[in-house]
């Protein structure tokens, strides 16, 4: 791990060499270590160190971007010429945006020193526990054991000065039997509230579950979703619908349809990255603060998430929602938590008359970004409900659906949550029953 004061030192030293009319300089910096599985042992242990820098120099309303992976002073010194160079070469921007001002950001660090010192020897302990539940049932664990330190600083010639530092902690496992798998995954930033035992009790039960799967027809049905499959949904809504630049661009539902209402009233998203049970982060890449963001207020389409370009365009406040420089992905809610609701996932089982029961999804696609539909597959524990009790496993099943419209059919809303991280961002969902799910084929496994 880095010193603050040493990066802090190289960051003075950039600014000061530069020549550039503006200039912005980041640092990363991490430590990351993973212990893999499969067939119940251990098959791999990985462990990585490295460190990133990235500038980005202004001259008139050109901008230049250069990066290296050392922060040694001949190679800022070098990284910056380059980015100056580059920038002499564009095109001018009459968009072009202020760097950020300097703001006072939240005290609040998602770091643990036990996730920062676990060993290979801790997580091999852990490991230990499901592959030797799985063996004694004559199924195979596979999946991995990981935990990271990082650092992120940056500062730029407006006087603007921030870090941070994060650590997270990732358990996941796949557990087969001879037709059929379960699956768990817990997040923390503190290793030790990852229990192993009772990742490999959810795992265990749902493969011990899911054996002998029976065929049923595709077709509309009540499904119950539990967190993992909820997460993928507010992945999609991140990365097709919360960006201010996909609204502006209008590729986004959300498109002229701000006060209007564009989900059932019981759904209420949010953006959060200082939110109670999520991995604080207390500024985004352009060193603009953390700022909560209501998306979706009881259904209806309330704001988006905005970084200093598309905050520019329309004489607003970036959001705190910007990625590294150079990123044209524009602005992404990267904390998003769907409001819980009062119901046991028990409970939802109980007054479903006839439905399918779903862990997760998988390998899901886009098929038209404007309405949300998406294409994916069920998988590690799929079920058939009749009269509010779970009577089989069924074969896993391709489903085409709008997400929005989902979200507009829900009539139960999970009472606890749980923290994933997935393609864009942690996501704190809970479970969901909704009254219709397009299922459009099945599968042979």
């Amino acid at each position: 791990m880095l010193e603050e004061k040493d990066i802090k030192r190289a960051l003075d030293a950039a600014l000061a060499y530069s020549k550039a009319d503006a200039t912005e300089v980041s640092i990363f910096a991490e430590e990351s270590a993973l212990t893999r599985f499969a067939n119940n042992y251990i098959h791999q242990n990985v462990a990585e160190r490295g460190t990133g820098l990235l500038v980005k120099a202004v001259v008139g309303r050109r901008v230049g971007i250069a990066s290296a992976d050392n922060i040694e002073e001949r190679i800022l010194r070098s990284t910056i010429d380059k980015a100056i160079e580059i920038a002499e070469f564009q095109p001018d921007n009459p968009q072009l945006a202020p760097l950020a001002s300097p703001s006072p950001y939240s005290s609040a660090q998602a770091y643990s020193e036990r996730t920062a010192g676990y060993s290979p020897e801790d997580r091999a302990k852990s490991v230990a526990i499901i592959c030797k539940l799985a063996n004694e049932k004559d199924f195979t664990a596979a999946g991995a054991f990981s935990n990271s330190l990082s650092q992120m600083a940056i500062a730029n010639s407006q006087g603007l000065y921030a870090y941070r530092t994060q650590t997270d902690a990732n358990f996941n496992t796949v557990v087969m039997g001879p037709d059929g798998s379960g699956y768990a995954e817990r997040w923390a930033v503190d290793i030790g509230e990852i229990e192993p035992e009772s990742v490999a009790a959810e795992a265990l039960d749902k493969t011990v579950r899911s054996q002998r799967p029976i065929d049923i027809e595709p077709g509309e049905y009540t499904v119950i979703l539990e967190e993992y499959a909820v997460s993928d949904i507010l992945d999609f809504l991140a990365y097709l619908s919360f960006s201010a630049l996909a609204v502006q661009e209008g590729r986004s539902f959300m498109a002229g349809r701000f006060g209007e209402r564009v989900m059932g009233e019981n759904i209420s998203i949010w953006d959060d990255a200082l939110g109670e049970g999520t991995v604080a982060t207390p500024f985004d890449f352009e060193g603009v603060p953390a700022r909560r963001v209501d998306l979706i207020l009881n259904g209806v389409a309330n704001a988006a998430c905005y970084d200093l370009a598309t905050a520019h365009k329309e004489n607003k406040e970036s959001t705190g929602h910007g990625l590294t420089a150079g990123s044209t992905f524009g602005p992404v809610p990267r904390h998003l938590f769907l409001g819980p609701g009062n119901t046991s996932k028990e409970e939802m089982l109980a007054s479903t008359k006839h439905g399918i029961w779903v862990t997760r999804f998988h390998y899901t696609r886009v098929v038209h970004p404007m309405t949300l539909h998406v294409t994916g597959m069920t998988r590690d524990g799929t079920f058939l409900i009749r009269d509010g009790e779970i009577v089989a496993p069924v074969k896993n099943l391709r489903f085409t659906q709008s997400y929005l419209e989902a979200l507009n059919n829900v009539e139960a809303i999970g009472r606890e949550t749980r923290l994933t991280n997935t393609m864009f961002s942690y996501n704190r969902t809970p479970a969901l029953k909704i009254a219709k799910w397009d299922f459009t084929g099945v599968t042979e496994f």
